[in-house]
């Protein structure tokens, strides 16, 4: 089995792959990692992580510029079903559209839109918002999340959000100014804020669970 990691321009994909390859050899589980911008590899991968750091609008160009890539994901993981982890901005890019320095297409996999964090702004807070904050779970049955507890810290560095539509797709928020999604996830599809790479045990802890998942 292998793990596309996909490279499209945006984000430390080394230490993401170095972080993923460090669970496989823990767990001794039978994959590897493939870093790739190549459709065809990610139509035959058993596991699909999209990372993403820097504006959203940026990564969605980057995402378009490989072509094939935006139909290969639809495919494999809306039609073949095979598991999906956003990072960060791969993760936002699941929303209908992010609003920042104007209006850019999501993919539209989780209804809900990337918004500046306002609240956290209008109370003084810093944006963006860098940092460890703990984790307040709402669906903390997900197997993803498995060992991980409420106040579990998690790395962040962003300054836009997103806001799903639906309830039922936030795994686990942060409070900063209020509350910020943290995960969202449906069927099979996952989405982290914060940085699994950075987050040292908690963030190993979900590779680990997203490797074994099978939806």
């Amino acid at each position: 089995m292998n793990v596309a990691l996909i490279d499209y321009g945006s984000g430390n994909l080394r230490s993401a792959a170095k972080a993923f390859e460090h669970v496989i050899r823990t767990l001794d589980l039978p994959m590897a990692v493939q870093v790739t911008g190549d459709p065809r590899a990610v139509r035959a991968a058993s596991h699909i992580v999209l990372p993403g750091v820097g504006a959203f609008g940026d990564c969605r160009r980057g995402l378009d510029a490989l072509d094939g890539m935006v139909e290969a994901l639809r495919r494999a993981v809306l039609e073949d079903g095979r598991p999906f982890l956003g990072i960060c901005v791969g993760m936002q890019l699941l929303a209908d559209v992010g609003r920042e320095h104007g209006d850019h297409p999501g993919l539209g996999w989780i209804p809900g839109e990337v918004v500046l964090m306002a609240e956290a702004r209008a109370q003084g807070l810093k944006i963006p918002h860098m940092g460890w904050n703990a984790l307040a779970l709402v669906q903390p049955a997900h197997p993803v999340l498995a060992g991980i507890g409420d106040n579990a810290h998690a790395y962040f560095v962003h300054s836009y959000a997103l806001k799903p539509e639906r309830p039922e797709h936030v795994l686990a928020q942060v409070d900063y100014g209020g509350p910020v999604t943290a995960v969202v996830g449906r069927d099979n599809i996952v989405g982290t804020q914060f940085h699994p790479e950075k987050s040292q045990r908690v963030g190993l802890t979900l590779i680990g669970n997203y490797l074994k998942w099978r939806p």
